[in-house]
């Protein structure tokens, strides 16, 4: 039987209807009638067609039900998204077993994991700095990590810049494609080159000349440089296509990626790049042609260094005199010497040493009657210029990597200053020593520290090629043993602790086992000095035990 439906149900139908079509209008002022009146309490504010009394709450908390209930289901469904595309595959093989159980305990020690247990370490070793040991192993062997390790490895990652490189070499082109997907990963897109994309290749003209002209900085910069590690006539060729053209920030990062390969060849491009209307550029291009030491401006540089330095032979003793410029020229300020000197040095002083860093050190020995680098720096300088003197063919040894001249300059390890004539400061030896092979540079810093201890060694010790040689490890673990028979204080020494932890040979943990117990005090020891040296030297052997298993499980198959 047929019913025509009563005219209350159509009006029913049609206010709901309308209500839900409605709901971002009057809807959405009764919602807020109702939040206003909760966070001002029912006496306070009664909303329309609610009771007043002491059922008003009740009564609100149920319109309020009622009214997200309706607010939902007046909502329309938005336009489904496009369906993501599938990771691509990695050919590396997986870690072994053992190392991705490892890599899981090495993250979950990271900062803001819970793993960390704060305060005082004790005798348990720090995972989380023996993480990029463990990534520069896992990457030389060429495994990739299993997919559920990424996102912990992402997170190190962000949280610590200095692994960026190592991890996202490790974790490969899946990490890529999950810093789509999340914005707190998207530094791994800024760290890889073109973001991810695959960069043409030298049979794809067109694309490169495209990506060249109309691709991001980024990618521009890393297309730049791609093709300069394979080619650099090609990359320079591309660069000078646009160089009047790009912005003189873009030209000066442009023009560094033509440090990698740097050639004779270079040397036209570069003596352009002097006549820059930015003077960032213009120091660059003098920087890059004084490292060709055939370049027309290393001559120039050399021709002012020499002017204003000879041997005086009417002493004595031959003796070096200097005669530092007085102006700074057009020609000068062209080649890249700066006019202006920092606060608290001279002008004079501060041209000659540019002059002097510039110039080719093949140029002395030529200039002071054929002598050896050790010979002329063991010349006496007069008038006090000596440590400007040195200081500048210290910057020159590094920039020309001339071991010869660091040899001289860093002078034998038990020299009484502790560096030689020439290195004045810590960090300059550190530098010298960056020039010298692996093997002579651990032997020189394993002189330094047999005669002047520790105390100065940290800095020159992050340079010397982990692991440590038998000689330079010995010589700390040595070192060590004689500020704990010492009763020093301990915690002193903890920076070189650290890096014996991460850089000591691991077979050298059996010889160690005798220094873990604590030793008889002094008298004049600092309170608690055994107990924290025998925590110590616990936490030395127990990690270089971890670190000589994490080499066994990352060299299974």
């Amino acid at each position: 039987m047929n019913r025509t439906p009563a005219p209350t149900d159509t009006a029913s139908t049609d206010t709901a209807s309308t209500d839900s079509a409605s709901t971002d209008t009057s809807g959405g002022s009764h919602w807020e009638e109702l939040v206003t009146a909760a966070l001002l309490g029912t006496a306070r504010r009664t909303p329309s067609g609610i009771p007043a009394g002491r059922e008003a709450p009740t009564a609100l908390l149920d319109a309020a039900a009622v009214e997200t209930v309706r607010r939902r289901a007046g909502m329309r469904p938005g336009r489904a998204a496009a369906r993501v595309e599938p990771a691509v595959e990695d050919p590396r093989p997986l870690l072994p077993p053992a190392a991705a159980r490892r890599l899981a305990m090495l993250l979950a020690d990271r900062p803001g994991t819970g793993g960390g247990s704060g305060g005082r370490r004790g005798s348990a070793p720090d995972l989380m700095e023996l993480l990029p040991q463990w990534l520069t192993t896992a990457n030389r062997r060429g495994f990739a990590p299993r997919p559920e390790a990424l996102p912990a490895l992402l997170d190190a990652a962000r949280g610590r810049t200095d692994l960026r490189p190592a991890v996202l070499a490790f974790a490969g082109p899946r990490a890529l494609w999950l810093a789509r997907l999340n914005t707190d990963w998207r530094f791994a897109l800024r760290s890889t080159p073109g973001g991810g994309a695959a960069l043409p290749g030298p049979e794809e003209p067109d694309r490169i000349r495209e990506l060249w002209e109309e691709g991001l900085f980024a990618e521009r910069v890393a297309l730049l440089s791609g093709i300069r590690a394979r080619d650099a006539a090609a990359a320079r060729d591309l660069l000078a296509t646009t160089w009047a053209t790009e912005r003189a920030e873009d030209r000066l990062m442009f023009l560094d990626s033509l440090r990698t390969g740097l050639c004779a060849a270079d040397e036209p491009f570069l003596e352009r790049a002097l006549a820059d209307r930015s003077r960032n550029v213009r120091a660059t291009a003098a920087e890059l042609l004084s490292a060709l030491p055939g370049s027309a401006l290393a001559g120039r540089m050399a021709e002012r260094a020499v002017s204003c330095v000879a041997v005086d032979h009417t002493q004595g003793t031959p003796t070096i005199a200097v005669e530092a410029p007085h102006e700074c020229d057009p020609g000068m300020e062209r080649d890249g010497v700066v006019p202006k000197a920092p606060a608290g040095r001279g002008e004079r002083s501060w041209w000659l040493g540019q002059l002097v860093e510039a110039a080719p050190l093949g140029t002395w020995s030529r200039r002071l009657g054929g002598r050896t680098p050790a010979e002329i720096v063991a010349l006496p300088v007069a008038d006090d210029w000596q440590s400007e003197l040195h200081a500048a063919w210290c910057r020159a040894a590094v920039r020309q990597r001339d071991p010869s001249w660091s040899r001289a300059l860093l002078g034998t390890p038990a020299a009484p200053e502790a560096g030689g004539p020439g290195a004045v400061s810590l960090a300059e030896r550190a530098k010298l020593l960056g020039t010298l092979g692996a093997a002579e540079r651990a032997d020189w810093v394993a002189g330094f520290i047999a005669v002047h201890g520790l105390s100065e060694a940290f800095q020159l010790l992050g340079v010397c090629t982990v692991p440590w040689s038998g000689p330079l490890g010995r010589a700390v673990v040595d070192a060590l043993n004689i500020a704990r028979d010492a009763g020093s204080y301990p915690w002193s020494f903890s920076g070189v602790m650290g890096l014996a932890e991460r850089c000591l040979d691991p077979s050298e943990a059996l010889h160690l086992e005798t220094l873990t117990a604590i030793p008889d005090e002094p008298e004049n020891a600092a309170p608690g000095a055994g107990s924290y040296w025998s925590e110590s030297f616990q936490r030395l052997v127990t990690t270089l035990r971890l670190r000589a298993a994490m080499q066994r499980e990352l060299e299974e198959e």
